[in-house]
């Protein structure tokens, strides 16, 4: 039994301040510490420091690792210049991506707090990287091939990665999903078949979806900046589906959509009615020049959002609180302190409940996964915390996973 305190722990009831917890591989309890210690009067009890704030592990729910490679390699500003060239440099930076630069890569979200992410993948070369290491992760194996002359042979290829992470030992922390690359990028048939095996196996689903204006484009009409890239790469000069088709393929399957820049009213509406979640990444979204997600919009209709800072083909950093400062300034009419308190929510509690995970609060019953953090000088309100843990954290001090101490370093 262990038992840790900090100025101020963020509960599902608000910041308390003067609070503990008990805990071994999950939370026993949560509450005063005056109650605590009396309770657990043998237990040794962690303080996390001066202008310390205890959050539960914070939760990447998209990231794509296999292009970690990049720096300056690809062209930004323009979504389908940026394809483009992914496409041109697609192998050099796959061949530059070895198993110690995405370990590299996993511990740096490590140390901005990220005890579990959704990694997404189109070939399987993160697995056994991820498979050890220190945080839980939803491997999301990624389905694409919309030339019926190859679908099946990519089918195969992805069944395969499936199996592979479905067969890992229970302390990898490896939970297995399925991701759908796009609708432009999957065929309607071989996309029924991988749903069906994710209703059949109760496997997570993702799909990124309505990223960029060309993607509308193509998939309305057949035209536009796609019609070219198609032609050229696939020699096809349509599309093989609709938007509707798409949507309506996940109806009975709760789905974690990407992005959604270009998605209507009535596909928001649409996602909401279905119990669908969105994983906003703004700043690939700013970078590749698809515009804004309205999350306004998303609020109003209670779409579950969580923000994630998809891979370093389309960012500069896999730090959720580089992500969150970059939403702070896009989303500029919205209030400041409401909306840090939507993101950090966002990267917790909501987005333990889109991977259905036993974590992302501070309550009993949960594993124990938890970040300490300090700020430079004490917070003047307690609703002002949120917005100062934002704007002022690079790095944790301290992270538990499953009740261990994983690192222990300074913040400033």
């Amino acid at each position: 039994m262990k038992l840790i305190t900090a100025d101020y722990i963020y509960t599902p009831q608000g910041f308390k301040e003067n609070y503990a917890i008990a805990f071994d591989e999950t939370i026993i309890a949560v509450d005063s510490l005056k109650l605590i210690m009396e309770q657990f009067p043998d237990a040794t009890l962690h303080y996390g420091g001066e202008f310390s704030i205890l959050y539960p592990g914070f939760i990447n729910t998209h990231v794509h690792l296999e292009f970690s490679a990049n720096t300056t390699s690809l062209q930004y500003g323009n979504f389908m210049e940026w394809l483009d060239c992914v496409i041109e440099k697609r192998n050099d930076l796959l061949g530059q991506c070895d198993n110690q630069l995405m370990e590299n890569k996993i511990n740096e979200m490590l140390s901005s707090g990220i005890t579990t992410f959704g990694a997404i993948s189109s070939f399987g070369a993160e697995l056994e990287v991820c498979a050890t290491s220190p945080q839980r992760v939803v491997f999301f194996n990624e389905l694409i091939g919309s030339n019926p002359a190859y679908v099946d042979t990519l089918y195969g290829d992805f069944l395969e990665r499936l199996k592979s992470s479905q067969n890992r030992k229970p302390h990898e922390k490896i939970t297995p999903a399925i991701a759908i690359h796009s609708p432009y990028s999957v065929h309607p048939i071989v996309l029924k078949k991988a749903i069906g095996l994710a209703k059949e196996h109760r496997l997570l689903l993702s799909a990124h979806f309505l990223e960029s204006q060309a993607e509308r484009e193509w998939l309305e009409s057949g035209s536009g900046d796609f019609k070219p890239f198609f032609e050229k790469f696939f020699k096809t000069s349509f599309p093989v589906t609709t938007i509707n088709e798409f949507l309506g393929a996940f109806e009975n399957h709760q789905t974690h959509f990407t992005h959604c820049v270009q998605a209507t009213q009535n596909e928001l509406q649409y996602l909401s009615h279905h119990g669908h979640s969105i994983a906003h990444c703004p700043r690939s979204n700013r970078l590749l020049g698809c515009g804004r997600l309205e999350i306004e919009r998303v609020e109003r209709l209670e779409i579950p959002f969580c923000i994630a800072t998809d891979g370093l083909s389309s960012n500069y950093s896999l730090s959720l609180f580089d992500e969150m400062r970059a939403t702070l300034m896009i989303h500029d009419t919205q209030p400041l302190q409401s909306l840090a308190t939507s993101l950090i929510q966002s990267v917790t509690s909501t987005a333990a409940d889109v991977f259905g995970l036993n974590i992302g609060k501070i309550e009993a019953g949960k594993e124990a996964d938890f970040v300490m953090i300090r700020l430079p000088n004490a917070p003047i309100s307690l609703s002002d915390i949120p917005l100062q843990t934002i704007l002022h954290t690079k790095k944790v001090c301290e992270v538990y996973i499953g009740g261990q101490k994983i690192i222990a370093s300074p913040t400033f």
